[in-house]
């Protein structure tokens, strides 16, 4: 028996950690707990340790109790083994999952759970089988795609945004990596070449040393952040206090190197929501991908830029994800409890991004199946997919025709949750690419009372009714929604399908922020 006041190693709490709740803990994770404040870190003898009664009421406060507390609020029909919540989050964004972020995607363990051969208490029966047709008919970032490739399945993807097909095509298509890397390495050296030109670098540099002797005295780690997860700190008003305090230097540096914080216009997203100098070096990246001759790197290449831009945003780290004001001054950032500052130049997360899609794509490599997968633009109420599918992928086009499709695998939008077009505005004023919010199902704009409700279930019920023209007699289909407003067996009763199944799964970290118990419905729906 242990005592509650015994003194661990980091590798012996990862030991004793790992036991206690019955799930891999690493010497990582313990560092973690300790970094941001969750446990206090002691030092005896150069040696870091924690203290076993700090670590196991950090554990006691979570384990299971995560799950009791879904279950009293969501019902005991919830199926906790579809949490997934035994895989990290390398492994929920692995390989070319991760190739660009996507509000509301599904893990790939989802999609991976209900068209692969395996049985279990929940699924009974296998559903799709190597060489069948899948299709996604709301294909947003391309997740069954994926999957439908890793397991010898073909698969169809539509999206009404043109940018979401762009990614889910770069997910599944064949490249020259060596291309792709020539490429990388030419636009980083003009990028490079660019940027020393200016002042930037120095500013940076100058701005950085100041932020770091500034931070070391007024939040030093990880003292700081423990006392703040204790209570003995403001977090508001000391954060607050030194955002003031610091904020001469900052004008002092700008000054001094007669630096353009704000553009002069503000008429689109890419005017708003970058500085001046970030602009110019989005434009010189922009100008030699335009250059490039193969037409598979070309795209992969405008990923990366995509990706790169969408991190280097005018905002505090922590509204990335959901975009408040701009932001071109230093700040107090409660992710990183500390003075931030916003960024000036993309040189970092563009080599960063290059050098994680190469090996993403080689990743994906050495596990994809030679099966035949494209994702359309169009809508999908509408579209003509055999037809389309021929314009573009005559094969496949012919194999569609000609086995027709097993099934169907989505996530519809949830009814007044996302504007998906406006998510990727960036990269439509960049690209250029036509606009068609209006075709949207269930955006937020259109919002959630009873008429977006009624337009909702009209919309659906039309993706269905035309998507079924082109299934197997005996389909099985698959939707993943939180059906809040009890919308669905009205959908299911439009198109004259059953749904002759439910699978409820809590949905974990939906958010950055909310961590709220959630759950989300996979509806099994067959022909009557």
């Amino acid at each position: 028996m242990i005592s509650a006041d015994k003194l661990l190693t980091i590798q012996e709490a990862s030991e004793w950690a790992t036991n206690y709740i019955g799930k891999d803990v690493t010497p990582s994770n313990i560092s973690y707990l300790i970094q941001y404040g969750r446990v206090k870190k002691i030092v005896e003898n150069r040696l870091t340790q924690v203290s076993l009664f700090d670590l196991k009421t950090y554990y006691e406060s979570y384990n299971g109790a995560r799950e009791v507390s879904f279950k009293r609020q969501l019902g005991e029909d919830l199926n906790w083994a579809l949490s997934f919540d035994q895989y990290k989050e390398a492994e929920t964004t692995k390989h070319v999952h991760r190739l660009h972020p996507y509000k509301g995607k599904f893990i790939p363990q989802l999609v991976e759970y209900f068209l692969d051969n395996h049985i279990d208490n929940f699924k009974k029966e296998v559903y799709f089988k190597p060489g069948d047709i899948v299709l996604d008919p709301f294909s947003g970032s391309g997740t069954t795609m994926v999957q439908a490739c890793e397991l010898g399945i073909h698969a169809i993807g539509i999206d009404v945004s043109a940018f979401n097909a762009l990614i889910g095509n770069c997910k599944v298509a064949h490249y020259d990596l060596q291309d792709i890397s020539r490429e990388i390495t030419h636009i980083t050296n003009v990028l490079k070449e660019f940027v020393a030109q200016h002042h930037i670098t120095e500013f940076e540099n100058e701005l950085l040393q100041e932020l770091s002797a500034f931070n070391t005295l007024h939040f030093p780690v990880p003292e700081f952040k423990y006392k703040l997860a204790h209570g003995e700190i403001a977090e508001k008003e000391y954060g607050i206090e030194k955002e003031k305090e610091f904020s001469p230097i900052y004008r002092r540096l700008v000054e001094k190197y007669k630096i353009q914080l704000r553009q002069n216009k503000a008429d689109s997203f890419l005017d708003k929501w970058y500085s001046q100098n970030v602009r110019d070096e989005i434009e010189c990246v922009f100008a030699e991908i335009k250059k490039i001759s193969n037409s598979s790197t070309k795209k992969i290449v405008s990923v990366i830029l995509s990706r790169t831009i969408r991190s280097c945003r005018a905002t505090t780290h922590a509204d990335l994800a959901t975009l408040l004001e701009p932001v071109t001054t230093t700040y107090y950032c409660r992710k990183h409890g500390k003075i931030c500052k916003p960024l000036f130049s993309i040189v970092k997360w563009w080599e960063t991004y290059s050098k994680d899609t190469l090996k993403r794509l080689t990743q994906f490599d050495s596990l994809r199946t030679q099966t035949y997968q494209f994702c359309l633009t169009g809508d999908s109420r509408t579209i003509d997919i055999v037809s389309e599918i021929k314009a573009k992928y005559e094969i496949f086009g012919n194999l569609i025709e000609r086995n027709k499709i097993k099934g169907i695998f989505s996530s519809p939008p949830y009814v007044g949750l996302i504007d998906y077009h406006e998510q990727h505005a960036y990269a439509y004023d960049l690209f250029g690419f036509t606009r068609h919010d209006e075709l949207e199902i269930g955006p937020l704009f259109k919002g959630q009372k009873l008429e977006a409700q009624k337009s909702y279930i009209q919309g659906i019920s039309d993706v269905l009714n035309n998507c079924k023209r082109f299934l197997v007699d005996d389909y099985d289909i698959f939707l993943v929604a939180n059906d809040k407003y009890n919308m669905y067996p009205t959908i299911a009763e439009n198109v004259g399908m059953q749904i002759v199944n439910q699978f409820k799964r809590p949905v974990l970290n939906r958010t950055e922020k909310d961590k709220s118990a959630y759950s989300e419905t996979i509806f099994h729906l067959k022909n009557k």
